[in-house]
């Protein structure tokens, strides 16, 4: 007899990798609008201007992002700040871990 593959699963792995991608492209336009901002000025309109945009609500969307005005806000505030993602990455994931490692201890 045949192994019987679950569809299901299979389409839920599909999903999470596609909400991924998507995520990875939100990272890249954060990116791109902190470049923006320390060229120009104008990073966080430009991550406002891209989220409110058909194609920035469709990948917020698809990377399982509400595309709402307090999202927007949170882009912006990010970008303001000029911390890479990858770096603000790291750092939350450093701190998760020491934070982790001191309630194991207490």
């Amino acid at each position: 007899m045949k192994d019987f593959v679950d569809g299901t699963a299979f389409n839920a792995e599909q999903g999470n990798r596609a909400r991924k991608l998507f995520a990875a492209v939100v990272l890249a336009a954060l990116d791109d609008a902190i470049s923006d901002d320390k060229k120009y000025g104008n990073g966080p309109e430009q991550i406002a201007r891209w989220a409110r945009s058909r194609d920035g609500r469709e990948v917020l969307s698809c990377a399982g992002i509400d595309p709402n005005e307090r999202v927007v806000a949170g882009l912006m505030d990010f970008v303001s700040k000029g911390v890479r993602t990858s770096v603000a990455l790291s750092r939350e994931e450093s701190e998760r871990r020491h934070a982790a490692a001191q309630a194991e201890a207490a």
